[in-house]
């Protein structure tokens, strides 16, 4: 059973690597802002999920495992706000999407 749970936690910390390490790469190779904060924000959270998860299967139930659960509610709550915060102000300032601009969504006047 040990084996079986190490394995697991083992596949699970390798998966959220890879969703933070393509997190970084999207991070910096995607075209504009939006598209950077979209690639960020989603492996990220799942990054999150996926490592906290395996820390919690190596380290059993615990205080530690209670506390590993209230940090993963903690920044599943707090991620996709402040990427919605930024995303806001974003748009507020004036900075549309490119699909927006592109295609005149919002009814302006072409320039």
């Amino acid at each position: 059973m040990a084996l079986v749970l190490d394995i697991l936690s083992w596949l699970l910390l390798s998966a959220g690597g890879f969703f933070v390490l393509s997190g970084g790469i999207g991070a910096l190779r995607m075209p504009n802002f939006y598209t950077r904060m979209h690639a960020a924000s989603l492996t990220d959270s799942a990054g999150s999920i996926l490592i906290l998860l395996g820390i919690i299967l190596q380290a059993g139930w615990s205080l530690p495992t209670i506390k590993l659960a209230a940090i993963l509610v903690f920044l599943l709550l707090t991620g996709p706000t402040a990427t919605y915060a930024l995303a806001n102000a974003a748009l507020l300032s004036g900075m549309r999407p490119e699909a927006a601009v592109r295609n005149n969504v919002a009814g302006d006047a072409p320039e």
